[in-house]
């Protein structure tokens, strides 16, 4: 058995809840001196609830034990965390683009020691040093945000080895580089770690992680699975622990539609999402999914007006449409409900009932463009009671009602301009399982009256149960459709992490 000595960290029952969801319960993870190690889970299984709480970001529940050595450690702060020698390396590196590469690695410990003056040949040579260390060559006076990517990165890593840390941990540190460029990166870390240093990996792509692990921890739905060594996993193994949880939901019957509403075709805009070609048809809920970077939400929102693409078409009813701004979409008969309510979907210091008519101001006001109360109370209690809003209060703030609730005012908002289209994504979303299941309902019923919907969610439950068909999307592109009848969590995740589908799954 391992000795404590052995471990930079461990963290033994770590549970964190935020009001009305329970984000992580009972986790473990210890990871050893001198090695790689892949913390891996489903998006939403709580990996950065994890880090922030690692970090000192978030502070655990009650019962919870961090130790990094022999030492426990408690209300652990983010500047004690990089004392104890823990760099997390995000996906925006947190550097600084108008500084130069010596000063965005030395700089933060000027900062920290509260120096009044700064010695720049003293910050040269430490940059310096720390770069050779790394064996990589970089002009210490170019500006950070003139370099590429990779080099960012390296930089980065050379920033957290000035604070002697003894473990990096590195956030999907693959997602924007090129295969020659990964290699690099993993020479470098391959070399941390034959020095001592422990690296923390993040990753969805199964093929980079078994080439550069030692041993993993699986998480879903924010518990622990089970920790692994890369010898004892494969790809089919782990598929099945991020994603094999039961359907909570409704599973509604499947339906074959065959009267197109919206045509995409060949839709691309670079660095997001590449020749993307589907159909909705008439009174169909087709399901997107995908990892986090998939370009889903880059390709709902091109389709609204919202991120505009390089190239493509669109049909509505067979007629090409031009749509260059939301107020376009809006006028095709396309609403959307976007991913985060409180920022893009409601005015939450305004009533319930200014923002069920945000959508319809136009018709509810006379020749003089003085709202007409009448047409806009009958909107208001129209909303209301069609998706059952509690309190019906439309003088209520926005802000305090339940997240279902605010869901369904967003919902309330677009269908009082009833739409052919419905974009909704992620439209459950930090709400309790009974919430979502009214959502569901909501939109199941919309779509039977004829409604065209289209559902981006990264819950593969929630696809399966109310999706007719799924397309998957990995790295901007549709990775594969499936009729939403017969598919399975597995071939959904391992078409969106692999791109193919063991013979067994087909």
């Amino acid at each position: 058995m391992d000795s404590a000595s052995e471990y930079v960290l461990r963290m033994e029952n770590i549970s964190k809840t935020f009001p009305g969801v329970k984000a992580l319960e009972g986790i473990h993870i210890e990871v050893r001196k001198g090695e790689v190690h892949a913390l891996v889970g489903e998006n939403g299984a709580g990996k950065s609830t994890l880090i922030k709480i690692l970090s000192g970001v978030y502070q655990p529940d009650d019962g919870a034990h961090i130790f990094f050595g022999n030492e426990e450690v408690r209300d652990l702060t983010p500047v004690e965390a990089v004392r104890q020698g823990i760099a997390v390396i995000y996906q925006d590196f947190s550097l600084f683009p108008n500084l130069t590469v010596a000063e965005n690695i030395a700089v933060s410990q000027n900062i920290e020691k509260k120096r009044l003056f700064v010695s720049w040949k003293q910050m040269r040579d430490q940059a310096a040093r720390t770069l050779a260390r790394l064996g990589v060559d970089i002009e210490l006076d170019q500006e950070l945000g003139r370099l590429s990517v990779a080099r960012q990165q390296l930089v980065a890593i050379a920033r957290a080895l000035t604070y002697e840390a003894q473990l990096i941990v590195m956030d999907e540190p693959t997602s924007a580089l090129s295969r020659s460029e990964v290699e690099l990166l993993f020479t470098i870390m391959r070399s941390l770690r034959d020095s001592g240093i422990s690296i923390l990996f993040i990753s969805h792509k199964l093929d980079e992680l078994f080439a550069i692990i030692d041993r993993l921890t699986v998480i879903r739905d924010g518990r622990y699975m089970g920790t692994y060594p890369r010898d004892d996993m494969d790809n089919q193994k782990l598929i099945s622990l991020m994603v094999g949880r039961p359907v909570e939901y409704t599973v509604y019957p499947k339906r074959t539609c065959n009267d197109p509403v919206l045509e995409v075709r060949n839709l691309s805009k670079r660095g997001n999402f590449f020749d993307v070609s589907f159909t909705l048809h008439r009174g169909e809920i087709l399901g997107v999914t995908g990892l986090v970077g998939a370009g889903r939400t880059e390709m709902v929102q091109a389709i609204f007006g919202m991120n505009a693409p390089d190239a493509g078409t669109l049909f509505i009813d067979g007629k090409e449409v031009i749509i260059t701004s939301s107020e376009d979409a809006v006028r095709s008969g396309i609403g959307y409900v976007p991913e985060n309510r409180l920022q893009e979907g409601l005015v939450l210091q305004q009533s319930m009932g200014n923002n069920l008519v945000l959508v319809t101001l136009d018709a509810l006001t006379n020749r003089f463009g003085a709202l007409v109360a009448e047409r806009k109370n009958k909107v208001v209690d129209d909303g209301i009671q069609m998706m059952a809003i509690r309190p019906a209060d439309p003088e209520m703030t926005v802000s305090k009602l339940s997240g279902g609730n605010q869901q369904r005012v967003v919902l309330a908002k677009w269908l009082a301009k009833s739409p052919k289209i419905l974009i909704v994504d992620e439209p459950t979303n930090g709400i309790d399982v009974g919430a979502k299941a009214e959502i569901h309902k909501i939109l199941r019923d919309l779509s039977e009256a004829g409604m065209g919907i289209i559902l981006v969610s990264s819950e593969l439950p929630e696809i399966l149960a109310i999706a007719d068909r799924i397309l998957v999307m990995r790295r901007g592109r549709i990775a594969g459709e499936f009729d939403g009848a017969t598919a399975t969590q597995e071939q959904l995740m391992s078409k969106a992490i692999l791109g193919s589908i063991s013979e067994h799954q087909e």
